[in-house]
């Protein structure tokens, strides 16, 4: 189990994305944080639980893999066997100054193109150019024959040169942008608050302000599309993007507000386990919208997107039945009050993943119409 440690360098959905890696033990060469299954915890939590030993990080570690590679692992009887190592993507909240292996192993952030060549495993390296392509197309596109086939690229876009002459009126791709960094942060502030402290209070907060960002970016799109003649898409297609981004941020309050109310202070791994998947949520949806600009080119690569975020809700669906059936087993009889208040968060966590569902579905249905 390994864990992809990630941050970005901004709240902006176009911002570079850093990896950290750690040097191995034996060879010193770059790796993830990785380690061997362990008896009593999920293969995600045993990676997280890697990923604090070997570099002393802290953060939400998303359930849902973003995949797998494999590497042959030299054994001290001399056997070099086929090891198959399965990633979680890990968004780091925090870096510890001390930590197990401190004295062991250097740690260090990199740009995710220069993460990507300094691992050895070419299946690694393919996984991590799947987890933000775009971060590598300055690169790419250096390369001679990468400008020509940008240049063939642009010809076929001619099939749609009479998009290109019509007049463009409004600012709706920098507005769902904008709302992207809102539901970033939020998503940011949510997993925080799961993990508890003494710092609830600023959490929920954020989570409250973000929420009245959000409100004021969707008051300002729903205003243009009444007095725009021009729009990108389809207006009610407009209308349903933001309203469904809105929802999502909406339910994120609810889960603040839930958690303010009746003082929870204490949170069920599966609640950190939604929690996590809905900061992944945020950070593919972050690369979704600014894709909306040229969804002509961008259609395969949306439709991966989008394909993944109902993969995840479908497992948060899963990890909310073991939560909530966790939850009756251990409070039900005993502590009703306890259960209908973990019954409760866990339906604003389940809420807010079903909402990025939705926005996923709608972008599905721009890639459908437009391209």
């Amino acid at each position: 189990m390994a864990t992809l440690p990630y941050r970005r360098i901004s709240a902006s959905p176009d911002s570079q994305t850093e990896i950290l890696l750690v040097t191995s033990r034996g060879t010193g060469r770059w790796v993830l944080p990785k380690g061997n299954p362990m008896k009593g915890l999920a293969p995600h939590a045993a990676a997280a639980q890697e990923a604090f030993e070997e570099a002393g990080l802290e953060g939400a570690v998303c359930p849902s893999p973003l995949g797998d590679y494999r590497y042959r692992k030299q054994l001290k009887s001399g056997a070099s066997l086929l090891v198959k190592v399965r990633v979680f993507p890990l968004a780091v909240t925090s870096e510890l100054d001390d930590w197990p292996e401190a004295g062991q192993r250097t740690r260090q952030w990199f740009a995710l193109s220069e993460a990507a060549d300094l691992v050895d495993e070419t299946e690694l390296r393919d996984l991590m150019r799947s987890f933000r392509p775009g971060d590598f197309e300055d690169a790419s596109a250096r390369l001679p024959f990468r400008r020509g086939f940008a240049q063939l690229k642009e010809g076929f876009r001619m099939f749609h040169w009479f998009q290109s002459l019509l007049p463009k009126q409004g600012n709706f791709f920098e507005q769902f942008e904008a709302h992207a960094v809102t539901l970033t942060a939020g998503s940011d502030a949510l997993t925080r608050l799961l993990q508890g402290g003494p710092n609830m209070g600023q959490h929920i907060k954020e989570i409250v302000e973000r929420e009245q960002e959000a409100d004021d970016i969707t008051r300002e799109v729903l205003q243009s599309v009444r007095k725009t003649f021009l729009t990108p898409f389809d207006r009610g297609a407009i209308t349903s993007l933001i309203t469904s981004m809105d929802d999502a941020i909406d339910q994120m309050k609810k889960t603040a507000s839930a958690i303010s109310q009746y003082e929870v202070a204490e949170f069920e791994q599966e609640m950190r386990d939604m929690a996590a998947i809905i900061v992944d949520c945020s950070r593919l949806l972050s690369e979704a919208l600014p894709l909306l600009r040229d969804i002509h080119g961008n259609a395969a690569r949306l439709h991966e997107l989008t394909e993944r975020l109902v993969r995840m809700e479908e497992h948060s669906d899963e990890i909310h039945d073991k939560g909530m059936n966790k939850s009756y087993k251990t409070h039900g009889p005993a502590n009703t009050l306890r259960f209908f208040v973990e019954r409760e968060i866990y339906g604003h966590l389940e809420k807010v993943v079903d909402r990025f569902e939705d926005v996923a579905n709608e972008i599905d249905g721009l890639v459908i119409d437009h391209a």
